[in-house]
């Protein structure tokens, strides 16, 4: 089972208070990077895998999906989603994406925003993902950039902010790593790029779009405080397809 820590008392009240938390999208500065690999949502399926608090799953709805289903494993990110969303095309199931499995054919569109490096076997997980998806069925991610994942030096933390507190060490020793971010022993998983367009490719997605996400000068004069972004890249951002039927 993946580690909850999103119901942890410290780490939820935490993260409660980042931008992207109170100000929804619009408070994740990778949100327009992101939003532009996604297809018209009219009259499609939409899967959120690692909902969170549910902006997704209502930003899609309001963009004309016909049905979204948000899964989370923390009950306190679900608690606010459902408390958030008056909507019956909106549903929300609390689920281990270490063993979640949706139906085959389920879905038209596949999106998660920063999940993926919570989860030991991807794999595992995005096999039935990609069943789920219809043929011409679109995938869309997000990531913590490997860079960020890597280090795995002693007493290695990131600030409230998320930068890095020491350069990047063990690049490809791949696994579980124990950061200190909003509570102590946050537990990730560090893949390489090279893993994770590998995975991809080995299950049969057609890769649409790779993106190191920084800050674009744009949003640093809007943001001056996110300059020092520009030196690493925050995000990995993927878009891939599952081929249409011939």
């Amino acid at each position: 089972m993946a580690q909850n820590i999103y119901d942890d008392e410290t780490f939820f009240a935490g993260y409660s208070q980042l931008p992207r938390s109170i100000d929804g999208l619009e408070g994740a500065p990778e949100w327009p990077s992101l939003r532009a690999l996604l297809p018209s949502l009219a009259g499609r399926r939409v899967l959120d895998l690692g909902c969170g608090f549910g902006w997704f799953c209502r930003w899609a709805r309001a963009q004309g999906a016909a049905q979204v289903l948000g899964v989370d494993l923390s009950q306190r990110m679900l608690t606010r989603a459902r408390a958030e969303t008056a909507d019956p095309a909106i549903s929300y199931v609390q689920a281990d994406l270490e063993q979640f499995s949706p139906a085959p054919g389920a879905f038209d569109l596949a999106y998660s925003s920063l999940a993926f490096h919570y989860i030991e076997n991807l794999e595992r997980l995005l096999t039935p993902i990609h069943e789920a998806l219809v043929p011409g069925g679109r995938l869309v991610f997000s990531v913590e950039h490997p860079i960020y994942t890597a280090p795995r030096a002693p007493g290695w933390s990131v600030d409230a902010a998320g930068h890095s507190q020491w350069p990047v060490d063990g690049y490809l020793e791949e696994g579980p790593r124990s950061t200190d971010w909003l509570a102590k022993g946050v537990i990730k998983r560090h893949r390489t790029i090279g893993t994770y367009v590998n995975l991809l490719l080995g299950l049969g997605f057609v890769l649409s779009h790779i993106e190191e996400w920084g800050p674009s000068h744009e949003q640093i004069a809007a943001h001056p405080e996110w300059a020092r972004e520009r030196d690493r890249p925050m995000f990995l951002l993927m878009a891939c397809d599952r081929p249409a039927s011939r």
